[in-house]
């Protein structure tokens, strides 16, 4: 009985943790987790009197990588309130950064909150319903994972290519439509791919040190930079009229029951897909889906973006155990917690039973505690000073920058911060900055 009451009491202290990376930019999860694995040891020595009563140092362990899952699951879900709700564009360019921001702008931005969070929830139930397919599929006897690995080269730049392809600008002093693939699109994210390509091959020769003895990792000031800091800088600088935003809840009539289930079902299985090969995230997933999906409202954008976040959150963890391989910091940081059994028969290996409590649990936890935060900020939000939110915003990213990376930290944030803008000026997707990772991974497939 105990052990099930820590489970639920380290799940809930994850989900909090996860409400604040999400609500804060820059505080990523993945920073969170190597935090954890460096105290680990300390949090361990801190809970020995639970050793009376039968917990087990591995089970400490465990309930240390079950908190880290359901912190990761809460900030995929909590972090669509901040990124609706700040740096917001003007509306003339609201299509190249998010689909939230153009309802954000109609006075709809809870309800792109409310229609994220039921993409996220979806993603979770959906996820869980395909455990054994996924098991008969990556496993023995079919081993898809293995048939992928012999042509993994081939399958990454088929990716890359799809996303290039498929690129339309939407900026109209381009002559762009946002609605047709077009060459001087396919031409712009060619060069945002190649330089971010070019950026992620100098930035791995790089090693960073913390002015405070933090982890290091040199891919927080250059995703920040690459994705987070331009929308945040164009907001302060073209100042957006921000209306009055309704606060109503999702009803029957306000949601396409239809296209809803498609869109969590294909943004589900983006998730999953970019969860099975290395260097792909899950702007590469959203592209993916969206693809699939061809014509789509700005909601149910919402709704496959958020499935796709989700979704991969929640298939990382899986394939620590099918395929054995970690796709993410958080998973990373739990196989040096603890040993992993590899799921290789009918029956569940016992620490990925225990994983899975973790993340259901926190995933019905995070999906209402996002309506009622969410509620709350759209409620307040003609009352916050938005532009001095976006500037502590701005300062907090760099500040948290300084203390994990060092002023070289800050050089890395700078220059990725300038590739991040081309695509909003080019109107082109921001996801093909993801050449920061798969360009190396491809180059190291072909060495």
């Amino acid at each position: 009985m105990l052990d099930f009451l820590l489970i639920i009491l380290f799940c809930i202290a994850g989900v909090c943790l996860g409400i604040i990376t999400g609500l804060l930019p820059g505080l990523h999860v993945n920073n969170v987790a190597l935090l954890l694995v460096s105290f680990s040891s300390t949090i361990v020595a801190s809970c020995s009197p639970l050793f009376t009563y039968g917990i087990s140092e591995p089970f400490i362990l465990l309930l240390i990588a079950g908190f880290m899952i359901s912190v990761s699951v809460s900030h995929s879900f909590h972090d669509t309130i901040p990124s609706t709700f700040i740096g917001a564009p003007e509306e003339e360019t609201a299509l190249s950064v998010l689909p939230a921001h153009t309802l954000l702008l109609k006075g709809e931005g809870y309800k792109a909150v409310a229609l994220a969070a039921l993409g996220s929830y979806g993603a979770i139930l959906i996820c869980f319903a395909l455990l054994y397919p996924l098991w008969f599929l990556l496993g023995p006897p079919i081993a898809f994972y293995d048939t992928i690995k012999e042509v993994m080269l081939w399958v990454l730049f088929s990716i890359v290519l799809l996303m290039i392809l498929t690129e339309k600008t939407r900026i109209t002093e381009f002559g762009g439509s946002g609605k047709l693939p077009s060459l001087l699109g396919i031409l712009f994210a060619a060069f945002v791919f190649t330089l971010s390509g070019v950026f992620g091959l100098i930035i791995f020769e790089v090693h960073l040190a913390s002015p405070i003895g933090l982890p290091a990792p040199v891919l927080f000031p250059a995703l920040a930079g690459l994705f987070g800091m331009p929308p945040l800088l164009t907001s302060v600088f073209t100042k957006p009229t921000i209306p009055h935003q309704k606060v109503e809840p999702l009803t029957q009539n306000s949601i396409e029951k239809k296209s809803t289930v498609v869109s969590i079902l294909t943004g589900s299985t983006a998730g999953i897909f970019v969860s099975l090969l290395p260097g792909l995230t899950t702007a590469t997933g959203t592209v993916l889906a969206m693809n699939l999906r061809q014509k789509a409202s700005h909601e149910q954008t919402i709704v496959t973006l958020s499935a796709v976040n989700t979704a991969a959150t929640f298939s990382v963890t899986l394939m620590l155990f099918l395929i054995e391989r970690a796709r993410s910091g958080v998973t990373i940081a739990i196989k040096d917690l603890m040993p992993i059994e590899p799921w290789d028969s009918p029956a569940m290996p016992l620490e990925l039973l225990y994983l899975l409590m973790f993340l259901l649990l926190s995933g019905a936890l995070s999906f209402f505690f996002t309506l009622f935060i969410g509620r709350i900020f759209a409620g307040k939000f003609h009352i916050i000073p938005y532009q001095k939110l976006v500037l502590f915003t701005l300062f907090f990213v760099g500040a948290l920058v300084l203390l994990f990376t060092g002023f070289f930290g800050l050089m890395v944030l700078l220059v990725a911060t300038s590739i991040g803008f081309l695509p909003l000026c080019w109107g082109v997707r921001r996801s093909h900055c993801m050449g920061v990772l798969l360009l190396p991974i491809i180059l190291y497939f072909l060495s």
